[in-house]
């Protein structure tokens, strides 16, 4: 195998293609990146089982081949090679040469049979969508999943497709982070639950122009996306996902209207108060013409009124200050509505029309005032 191609698309197809590589596995092959050149392309494959990547480079190819080469000592060198063409070069014992203007590297690769070869899916018809859109909704719903394995549903999110809507859903048991996106057409009623980290590598990949579309397929097993000139494909989660419509009740007793960005700034400033070990809860204290923010800890305390608009009755309610900032940092609107039950009661920050909708747990402040 001899090709050539410039640094910039070798790297940036080599960091495309490490997101699924395995960093610790029983089977040393899994930490390789295959480079496989045939039919007039150089494709970059990895897979960890649970996740595979197939990206096609733009390169001069001299002799056709492949190789399995070590991922994170292959992108570490071409990650420091001059800003110039680079040459790829193996023999019939693996050895892969590597030159890039005076640099000269050899390594020992493997052959590629053990690699184990991407599932292979049927195409039916695709879920069409702009990377802006899904790159989005990721951003918007993922960081509410949960990290912990023993609940393996939660680890990822529900992609639910219903006609022509999409609705993605995640939860750790503390909150739920709904959105919702209309499709140009209308599709087979759909629910799959994908991991969160396939869905947050590929949005790292994404370009997330609202012009470049992305192709997305499904089978019993797996979920396919196609973009570019790559393809992830990833195992999905099995199981049923939990039915949260019994808990999205539209009934309340206090809404608030609140500017979004003096909410959260709020919020930000009174955390500087928390230690990380801490637990401690932001009190919201929600009367006639303002809301009121306070936090007590062994730090010190802090309190600051904002202005609001307010229906229904006053409220005196806490919460994890992390979880309203992540809900409010990905909300683009300028003022946001937060719907109030009762102190006990979950509260939801919603729009109008329910494109997005986050439900966040309140947490007992007992002495924390």
């Amino acid at each position: 195998m001899k090709i050539v191609c410039s640094k910039s698309d070798l790297l940036n197809g080599v960091n495309i293609a490490l997101k699924a590589v395995s960093a610790k596995s029983t089977m040393p092959i899994l930490e390789c990146l295959v480079i496989e050149v045939t039919s007039g392309q150089i494709k970059l494959i990895s897979n960890d089982m649970e996740l595979g990547i197939e990206t096609v480079i733009k390169g001069e190819i001299v002799e056709e081949g492949v190789i399995a080469i070590n991922a994170k000592i292959f992108s570490e060198i071409v990650r420091k090679l001059p800003e110039n063409d680079v040459t790829i070069q193996t023999d019939d014992n693996f050895k892969a040469t590597i030159t890039c203007e005076k640099s000269k590297f050899e390594i020992l690769g493997k052959s590629s049979e053990e690699f184990p070869s991407l599932p292979t899916i049927t195409k039916n018809k695709p879920i069409v969508l702009s990377q802006f859109s899904l790159k989005e909704v990721i951003r918007q719903t993922v960081f509410s999943i949960a990290d912990n394995e023993s609940n393996k549903i939660m680890t990822g999110e529900l992609l639910e497709i219903a006609g022509s809507d999409l609705k993605v859903v995640s939860l750790d048991g503390h909150r739920i982070s709904i959105r919702k996106i209309r499709l140009n057409q209308e599709y087979e009623n759909t629910k799959v639950v994908v991991p969160g980290k396939t869905l947050i590598e590929i949005s790292k990949i994404l370009s997330g122009e609202v012009s470049d579309e992305l192709q997305i397929y499904i089978s019993d097993k797996h979920i396919l996306f196609e973009f570019d000139k790559t393809t992830v494909l990833s195992r999905l989660i099995e199981g049923e996902f939990y039915k949260i419509d019994q808990m999205l009740s539209n009934d309340y007793e206090t809404k608030v209207t609140i500017n979004k960005k003096e909410f959260l700034s709020c919020i930000d400033r009174a955390t500087l108060l928390v230690k990380e070990s801490e637990k401690k809860p932001i009190i919201v204290n929600i009367t006639d013409t303002d809301l009121e923010l306070k936090i007590n800890s062994s730090i010190g305390s802090m309190n600051e009124e904002i202005d609001i608009r307010k229906e229904g009755k006053d409220i005196l309610i806490g919460f994890n200050p992390k979880f309203l900032i992540d809900a409010l940092r990905v909300i683009d609107d300028e003022e946001v509505d937060i719907y109030l039950f009762n102190p006990k009661a979950p509260c939801f920050i919603r729009d109008k029309e329910e494109t997005y909708v986050y439900l966040i747990l309140p947490v007992n402040f007992s002495g924390a005032v």
